[in-house]
């Protein structure tokens, strides 16, 4: 990837601090990923006792976990404080008064970057990340970080967002300025290579596209802002677009309307791997290359 579409991680932060409050009215989609991947879970055997979130935003994925594995211990784990503070907040406001009381135990909650995890090597049963790695410039760093916390069998399982991701987006700001205007993401094909590079074995990977609609650009864009995720990469200009230019990105997405709405499309690519010791004969080739599985959408292979 250019180092022009790298993006700014301080800026990510800000972003996502402030959106905090208003993130669950507009997270649509991490809502439906969720779902999807919580539904891909189910019929994957595992048992896990300790269980990351890596990139828990408000929680909402995190209290999914706690119902599919109400004796796991889950650690919530964001990048922005006041995430984490909003789903402490999403917890309290859905226990009621015994549960407050009688409640086993309660999620522990980490402040840090994924690419540096404050946890110690072999310490976690399954990771789950849910459309977060998106904001990492280099799969490999944020893969071995989970490779090292991971205990040997442990579970990876994570979505993304693919290259197609907005792209009507960025064809209507497409010849705007020199200045890049939507975020970049990584092909599913580079990262099932990372996850290889850093060890982990039987990677299965597959992709859907999710449309969403909107009654006008300024929508999607109002959306984006909310849940903190608008232009973070370093290219990005930093002053004020003017009005005839605007006028320029609007009127070429207007063009896509179809039934009254302007889409906006993501490619969301999910991802789940085993952390094992051991190399399976099965998925090296006779040059020492090892392969790695593609499977269908729909079509979710489980460890059994």
């Amino acid at each position: 990837m250019s180092e022009a579409f790298y993006t700014d991680k301080a800026r990510i932060r800000a972003s996502f601090e402030r959106a905090a409050s208003s993130y669950d009215s507009a997270a649509v989609l991490q809502r439906e990923v969720s779902d999807r991947m919580a539904e891909r879970l189910s019929y994957i055997k595992h048992q896990p006792q300790v269980i990351l979130d890596a990139g828990t935003g408000t929680g909402y994925g995190a209290a999914q976990l706690r119902a599919q594995y109400p004796e796991a211990q889950v650690v919530e784990l964001d990048l922005a404080h006041a995430m984490l503070c909003a789903s402490r907040e999403r917890q309290r406001a859905g226990d009621g008064l015994l549960k407050k009381l009688f409640k086993r135990s309660q999620p522990w909650q980490v402040c840090a970057d994924v690419e540096r995890l404050p946890l110690a090597d072999n310490s976690v049963d399954m990771i789950w990340s849910n459309l977060t790695i998106q904001w990492v410039n280099i799969p490999d760093s944020v893969f071995s970080e989970f490779e090292r916390v991971l205990k040997p069998d442990g579970m990876l399982m994570f979505s993304t967002l693919g290259p197609d991701t907005l792209f009507e987006l960025r064809e209507a700001f497409g010849g705007i300025d020199q200045a890049t205007h939507v975020n970049q993401f990584i092909d599913m094909h580079d990262l099932g290579d990372a996850l290889m590079r850093v060890g982990f074995a039987e990677p299965v990977m597959d992709m859907d596209k999710i449309v969403l609609t909107y009654d006008k650009v300024r929508d999607v864009m109002h959306d984006l802002k909310a849940i903190g995720a608008h232009n973070a990469t370093r290219d990005r200009s930093r002053g004020l677009m003017g009005k005839q230019a605007w006028r320029r990105v609007e009127a070429s997405y207007e063009a896509r309307r179809r039934d009254g709405t302007l889409p906006a499309t993501y490619e969301v690519v999910y991802g789940h791997a085993w952390k094992s010791t051991l190399k399976k004969k099965g998925n090296t080739l006779p040059d020492g290359r090892q392969v790695i599985e593609f499977v269908k959408p729909g079509s979710w292979p489980g460890k059994v």
